[in-house]
């Protein structure tokens, strides 16, 4: 994984988790792999990594459970919010890309219509 320099490498690995909750690749109740694990996965320190999980957990994306390890969350609103927040995301950067084209909301939205109607 490549990081950004304009974001804290804690965050951009996490961002990198939500996805693969969101799109199923780490199903709800996985077992996440341990801290030290993390860290040599994404090529980060390990008190980067176990600060990922700190931060997770805290979150909601994950839990541990002692002496076992970390485990994506078993609750399915939780995807939804990641798919809530993901969404917005997106159509944040839509709207401020083409309403500095000088595109207006109805446009935008006639443009969104049209490319879907290909």
């Amino acid at each position: 994984m490549e990081f950004k320099s304009n974001l804290p490498i804690y965050l951009q690995v996490i961002d990198n988790i939500k996805k693969k909750i969101i799109t199923g690749a780490l199903p709800l109740g996985t077992k996440l792999p341990s801290s030290r694990e993390l860290a040599i996965q994404y090529d980060i320190n390990p008190n980067t990594a176990a600060r990922v999980y700190n931060e997770m957990e805290s979150l909601g994306l994950s839990y541990t459970k002692r002496g076992i390890g970390t485990f994506v969350t078993e609750d399915p609103q939780v995807i939804d919010r990641l798919k809530q927040e993901q969404l917005k995301q997106i159509l944040t950067v839509l709207d401020e890309q083409l309403t500095g084209m000088g595109y207006t909301p109805e446009e935008i939205i006639r443009l969104l219509q049209d490319y879907y109607s290909l």
